[in-house]
C-alpha cells in the first residue's frame, strides 16, 4: 500500500505526452496529470488574457519543468501584488497538493516496480501457498497476501527472510 502523503511533492516528470504529464510523487508512486481536464476546468479557449492560456501551445507545454517539487513553467510569468504594494513577476507553479487530487495512478509504471508481483511469482515457481511461504518465513498468510497485492511496505530484513528463507532463493538488489 502507498503510504498517505501529509504533503505531496514531485519528485521527477517522467513523460510529457500530449497534455498529460506522468510523475513520481514523493510517496514513491507514479501518477498521471491530464491536463484537458484542468483545461477544461479553467474554460480557456476563447480567453487569451488568462496568462495559462499559452498552456494550449503545446511547444510551451513540454517546457514543463521541477520548480520546488511541483509543476512549474519558466517562460510563462504571473504577476504577484503583496499587500505592501510590490508587485513581482514569478514564473507559473501549480499547488502539488491539487496535481496529486486531480491526477491518477500509473498503474502499469506502478506495477512495473512491484516487489509483491515479483514475490507471487517466485512463490508460484517454487509451488508454494501463501500459507506455506508465511510459515517458512515467519509471517502471516495475511501478511504475505498484502504484500503480493501491494497493500502493505515491506522493510528489507522482511524481503530477505521472504525471498532466503521461505523461498529458499538469493536477495540480488541492482540499482539501473
Amino acid at each position: 500500500m502507498r503510504r498517505k502523503l501529509k504533503t505531496p511533492r514531485i519528485l521527477k516528470i517522467s513523460k510529457v505526452e500530449d497534455y498529460k504529464i506522468y510523475c513520481v510523487f514523493n510517496n514513491g508512486e507514479h501518477r498521471m496529470i491530464d491536463f484537458n481536464e484542468f483545461f477544461k476546468e479553467w474554460k480557456l479557449k476563447n480567453k487569451k488574457k488568462d496568462f495559462r492560456y499559452s498552456l494550449l501551445d503545446k511547444k510551451i507545454f513540454k517546457k514543463v519543468s521541477l520548480i520546488d517539487n511541483t509543476l512549474g513553467w519558466e517562460s510563462i510569468k504571473k504577476k504577484i501584488k503583496l499587500s505592501n504594494g510590490l508587485e513581482y513577476n514569478v514564473s507559473y507553479e501549480l499547488d502539488p497538493i491539487v496535481l496529486f487530487e486531480k491526477s491518477e495512478p500509473d498503474e502499469k509504471r506502478n506495477k512495473e516496480n512491484s516487489i509483491g508481483k515479483i514475490i507471487r511469482m517466485a512463490r508460484r515457481k517454487a509451488g508454494l501457498t501463501q500459507e506455506e511461504l508465511a510459515k517458512k518465513s515467519g509471517t502471516t498468510r495475511y501478511y504475505i497476501s498484502r504484500i503480493e497485492n501491494d497493500r502493505s511496505d515491506i522493510e528489507l530484513g522482511t524481503l530477505r527472510k521472504i525471498i532466503e528463507i521461505g523461498l529458499n532463493r538469493s536477495l540480488n538488489i541492482q540499482v539501473k
